[in-house]
């Protein structure tokens, strides 16, 4: 990596994570681990008394890996609460067990996915109760971003995948940010270490697994889906998104691609960068 790339996405991370913690207005839990919650905020902007107001699901990125967890993208959710969004930000278990720098914990993190989306209803209608749930939007960034759109395929998972639906699920649509969303391609270019590979159980698994978990070959979705992606992100590469669409497009759907000039990866979730007031507006569009 260029050095003045290098230092251009090390301050952007910087930045997003200077903010401090927004802490939530309720949280619940959707299962006994103590990952498996989800935190409430309630829209900071007041809509007319008695109007229902869309909710944003959001999934944390962090290449799975259990050292992330969901307090880096509070400020995120806090800034789309000020947005006028009802938000709902699902922690689940990362990591292997006793290994936190290893990518995901299968099947644990698709399982606790799954499980927190179904139970979100519920949930939401407990904790905001002017939220409504029939102007769901997922959103997720990196590795939450393949979460997102994975969460919005499981009407087309193979039939013996535990995680599958009947049906496509109640969504207005996903927006996935920087997403990992092709495995093969992340693979290719080693995005986040391996992060791919480790999350579906290494080389004897990686083939094997990725029908139950690669987005790139769940489609099409019959979900609205925008995917937003900063040029220069240097984490998960633009290549990685792209090759989602393209395979969305050979399948017969149209996923929106917005592309962010001299954007790299975490000012998508970055209240005070530009480029996060541009994910608030995307999620506006199917939301609203």
């Amino acid at each position: 990596m260029p050095e003045d790339a290098a230092a251009r996405s090390a301050a952007e991370e910087q930045s997003a994570f200077s903010h401090p913690p927004v802490d939530p207005d309720a949280t619940a839990a959707y299962g006994d681990h103590p990952d498996q919650v989800i935190d409430f905020y309630a829209p900071r902007v007041q809509a007319a008394p008695g109007t229902p107001v869309p909710v944003v699901a959001v999934l944390h990125g962090g290449a799975w890996r259990s050292p992330y967890d969901r307090r880096h993208i509070t400020p995120f959710a806090g800034f789309l609460a000020g947005r006028g969004f009802a938000v709902a930000v699902v922690e689940y278990r990362r990591g292997a067990e006793g290994a936190a720098d290893r990518a995901g914990r299968w099947p644990d993190t698709l399982d606790d996915v799954a499980a927190a989306l179904d139970a979100l209803p519920a949930l939401v209608a407990g904790a905001l109760p002017q939220a409504d749930l029939g102007r769901t939007v997922v959103t997720g960034h990196s590795a939450g971003g393949h979460l997102a759109l994975w969460a919005a395929a499981r009407h087309l998972l193979p039939s013996d995948a535990p995680w599958r639906t009947d049906g496509p699920a109640p969504l207005r649509g996903v927006v996935a940010l920087a997403p990992i969303a092709d495995f093969a391609v992340a693979d290719k270019l080693d995005v986040c270490g391996g992060a791919a590979r480790q999350f579906l159980g290494g080389d004897e698994h990686f083939a094997e697994r990725r029908p139950y978990a690669d987005p790139a070959l769940l489609l099409p979705t019959g979900i609205a889906t925008t995917l937003v992606q900063g040029r220069t992100d240097v984490d998960v590469p633009q290549a990685v998104a792209e090759a989602y669409a393209d395979a969305a497009a050979r399948a017969g759907e149209v996923v929106g691609l917005t592309l962010l000039e001299d954007v790299g990866h975490f000012p998508l979730i970055d209240p005070a960068a530009d480029a996060c007031a541009v994910v608030a507006e995307e999620i506006a569009q199917l939301a609203w």
